[in-house]
């Protein structure tokens, strides 16, 4: 897959998560989504974008690392997460199920995304 088909790809899956917070927020059940919730949304994008752009790049310059580089940059992902949520949490003391349950939302729906476009990647190198 190309690096731009991948693009579109994350923007359209972008798009398609944004949708649910969104309308609790139009429906009026703004009491689910945490203060922040599009700050802490669009750095876990930041971060997925950044994860699938680098493996592609290792991919594509040496295939042979290609696990080792999921591997690190999902590492990677995951400690820039944590340093986020701990200063996301003493900055803006959310309430705690909300925050987990949205945090959670866009963090393995990002990384559900990730590991399947990233396989998809991998079976049409298997191909070649």
């Amino acid at each position: 897959m190309k690096i731009y088909q991948t693009i579109a790809f994350f923007l359209l899956f972008t798009f398609v998560i944004a949708i649910p917070p969104y309308a609790l927020k139009y429906f009026g059940q703004a009491d689910l989504i945490t203060p922040g919730f599009w700050t802490m949304f669009f750095f876990v994008l930041f971060l997925t974008l950044l994860v699938i752009v680098f493996i592609l790049f290792t991919q594509r310059k040496n295939s042979e690392m290609y696990g080792q580089a999921f591997i690190g940059a999902t590492g990677f992902k995951l400690l820039a997460c944590l340093i986020f949520v701990l200063v996301f949490i003493r900055e803006n003391h959310p309430e705690k199920i909300v925050f987990v349950a949205d945090f959670m939302y866009i963090y393995f729906l990002n990384m559900s995304f990730e590991v399947y476009l990233l396989l998809c990647n991998l079976r049409n190198q298997n191909l070649r």
